[in-house]
């Protein structure tokens, strides 16, 4: 049996994908957010997008991570608003290809918030 074969036999595990991949999008662009307010100069946005964007204009996170999250706030509203188009074998493939943006995220953060003195 394949391994995505073995994912989508237990219908546990895409709901569960699902669940966390949009708790962990959202906590992305919700400190993004607080980054935001903290640093100042910035308008406030409640919008995904735009806080992405933010992050880059910043120098927060690099331009480059920035415009992949562009796209991320875009699927975290697709699960949220028509969370009946995602499919089973779209979150195996963003679980087996996609984390590293996540990752990269937090190494940035991570990066930003020490060396700003942040613990």
């Amino acid at each position: 049996m394949k391994k995505i074969d073995e994912f989508i036999s237990d219908v546990r595990n895409p709901a569960s994908a699902e669940t966390f991949l949009r708790h962990a999008l959202e906590a992305i662009f919700d400190t993004g957010r607080h980054i935001l307010a903290k640093v100042g100069g910035f308008k406030l946005e409640l919008e995904y997008k735009a806080i992405a964007r933010g992050l880059g204009e910043r120098g927060i996170i690099t331009r480059e991570l920035a415009e992949t999250l562009v796209p991320i706030a875009g699927y975290r509203n697709r699960i949220v608003h028509f969370y009946h188009e995602i499919t089973s074998r779209e979150l195996y493939g963003i679980l087996q290809d996609d984390l590293r943006d996540i990752e990269e995220f937090i190494r940035q953060i991570t990066r930003f918030l020490e060396i700003n003195g942040v613990r």
